[in-house]
C-alpha cells in the first residue's frame, strides 16, 4: 500500500519520520498517525530527538538496530532500547538519518564518517557498511530509499552506480523522483517491506514508479 501525507505541513515526510518493518517513529504532537500505522503495518511511537521533531533526519533503523544522533538521549528512544541495538553516534556527522541508508543486508554511509564510527554502525545495524555517494550526493539517506524488496534512486545516478547499489543491497534498483520532481527521495518518503508513505506533492506517475520499484502493490 502507498499513501500520500504531510507532517507539520511539510510534504518531506522522510525528514520527520523513520521506520523499519515493525515500528514507525513520528514527531511528538503529530496526530494523524493512523495513515502510517495502517500503510506500513507497524506500531507507531512519537518522540523528539534532543528536542527536535526532525526524527527522520536524525535517526535510521533496520530490523536489527537504530542509529541515533548524539544530541538525543536514552529517554528520547526508551521504547527502542529493549527491542534492538541502539547507537548514539559521536561524530561530526550527526544528522544520521540523512547520512546513512540501510536495509537488512547492508548500509551506505556518508564518506566523511570516521572509521571507528563506521565500525560502530556496522555492529549496531549488523550489516556490511560501505562509504559512498549517490549521484554525487554525500547525504545518502536523503538521496535514496531502500527496503528489503527494492530501492529507488534519483535520475542523476549512473548505470555503473546502480549496479553497485544493486549488488550492495541485494535488491533491484529503479529511478524516480518524488514530491513532483524532487531528487531527495529519502527526504520525501518513508517505506518498509509492506508499504510507503510519500509526500503529498508526489504525482500519480511518481506514485506508480515507487510502488512498482519497492514491490508494494497489493
Amino acid at each position: 500500500m502507498i499513501r500520500k501525507a504531510s507532517i507539520n505541513g511539510s510534504p518531506f515526510v522522510g525528514v520527520y519520520a523513520a521506520c523499519n518493518n515493525s515500528i514507525a517513529i513520528l514527531p511528538s504532537g503529530f496526530n494523524e498517525d493512523g495513515i502510517f500505522r495502517d500503510t506500513l503495518k507497524v506500531e507507531v511511537f512519537k518522540t523528539t530527538l534532543g528536542g527536535s521533531p526532525l526524527v527522520g533526519s536524525l535517526m535510521v533503523m533496520n530490523s536489527n538496530g537504530a542509529v541515533v544522533t548524539n544530541f538525543a538521549d536514552d529517554e528520547d528512544v526508551d521504547f527502542l532500547i529493549s527491542r534492538m541495538n541502539v547507537l548514539f553516534v559521536e561524530d561530526k556527522i550527526n544528522a544520521v538519518g540523512n547520512d546513512i541508508l540501510a536495509n537488512d543486508k547492508a548500509a551506505l554511509v556518508h564518506v566523511d564518517f570516521d572509521r571507528s564510527t563506521v565500525k560502530l554502525i556496522e555492529d549496531a545495524l549488523d550489516v556490511e557498511v560501505v562509504k559512498g555517494t549517490i549521484g554525487g550526493i554525500k547525504t545518502v539517506g536523503s538521496a535514496a530509499v531502500v527496503t528489503n524488496k527494492g530501492m529507488i534512486v534519483h535520475p542523476n545516478v549512473e548505470d555503473s552506480e546502480i549496479e553497485f547499489l544493486r549488488e550492495l543491497f541485494g535488491v533491484p534498483v529503479y529511478i524516480t523522483t518524488a514530491n513532483y520532481g524532487s531528487i531527495y527521495l529519502g527526504a520525501s518518503l518513508i517505506a518498509n517491506d509492506f508499504g510507503a508513505v510519500v509526500g503529498e506533492r508526489t504525482s500519480n506517475v511518481e506514485v506508480d514508479r515507487i510502488e512498482n520499484a519497492l514491490d508494494i502493490i497489493e
